[in-house]
């Protein structure tokens, strides 16, 4: 394996701290005699750019300094080839590091992990979603939970986590039960009502909300977990125990394991990893071992 590593970097992840973090990230794998090379770009399409370069190059590692989104990134450049991805989790969510029980914000420890697992051998097949050429790690999140984001992302005003909270607050007071339609590996389509769908190939989404927390990321399968209809007061009363996985034994939860999954429904939008996909109708296939990870 080369020596020459690449550090995929989001600078603003994390409120700044992915611009951190880079530093002793690159100071441990320089200390176990590794050559460090950064990617930056000028935007998301440039970067994905520049480490597709770098893979193409033969470079030992593509290693994401920053959260979610920076990983989903690296992914579109590393999923089906041999070179590992690295990860260095900075971000807001970190739901793929969670996942796969990497060091989260704590740079100069997953610097230390990826250099060990590059020179111990020490690499993991994870198997990744795939909705047409985008690849995901995580969740891909349809129903109440994409209605906020798409919300939040309309807003202005508040910033931050507030945003969030506003956004989930003014979709509660408007919430109804979604028409879908929905079909498991080739299976008949199935006309349901729900409040969201998740299809999980990790277990959370939302910087630990275990919202599939029965997912395994090395069996080749999805959890998907169907929040059928309910009431505002009884989503209030579920949504705490997402945290913990336990919402998994509420009577309007149910979930289904499959190799591919269909999701359709009017005015839906798609988000994996946080980031949008677009509009439903999709379609999500589980890609067993298409990424190996370092130290996980």
């Amino acid at each position: 394996m080369t020596s020459e590593i690449t550090l995929f970097v989001n600078p603003t992840a994390g409120r700044g701290r992915g611009a951190h973090a880079a530093q002793p990230a690159a100071s441990a794998l320089r200390a176990a005699g590794f050559s460090v090379t950064t990617v930056l770009g000028e935007d998301a399409p440039d970067a994905l750019r520049r480490a597709r370069q770098a893979v193409e190059a033969g470079t030992g590692a593509l290693i994401a300094v920053g959260g979610d989104g920076m990983v989903n990134l690296a992914l579109q450049a590393v999923a089906g080839t041999q070179t590992p991805l690295g990860v260095v989790a900075v971000g807001t969510g970190n739901d793929f590091a969670r996942t796969l029980g990497l060091p989260v914000r704590d740079p100069a420890a997953a610097g230390r992990l990826a250099a060990e697992a590059l020179t111990g051998g020490s690499v993991r097949a994870v198997d990744l979603g795939r909705v047409g050429e985008r690849w995901f790690g995580t969740v891909l999140a349809s129903g109440f939970d994409s209605r906020v984001n798409d919300r939040g992302n309309r807003m202005r005003w508040p910033s931050g986590r507030f945003t969030y909270d506003v956004a989930m607050v003014a979709e509660l007071a408007g919430l109804k039960a979604i028409p879908y339609k929905i079909a498991f590996d080739d299976g008949p389509v199935q006309e349901i009502e729900a409040t969201l769908i998740a299809v999980g190939n990790g277990t959370s989404y939302g910087g630990g909300m275990r919202i599939c927390a029965g997912a395994e990321t090395d069996d080749g399968l999805f959890d998907v977990t169907v929040v059928g209809a309910c009431s505002r007061t009884e989503l209030i009363k579920v949504f705490p125990k997402v945290y913990r996985g336990t919402h998994l034994g509420h009577r309007v939860v149910t979930v289904h394991r499959a190799r591919k999954v269909e999701l359709a429904a009017a005015e839906v939008t798609g988000y994996a990893d946080g980031e949008p996909l677009g509009a439903l109708p999709l379609t999500a296939e589980c890609v067993p071992g298409a990424v190996g990870v370092l130290g996980a």
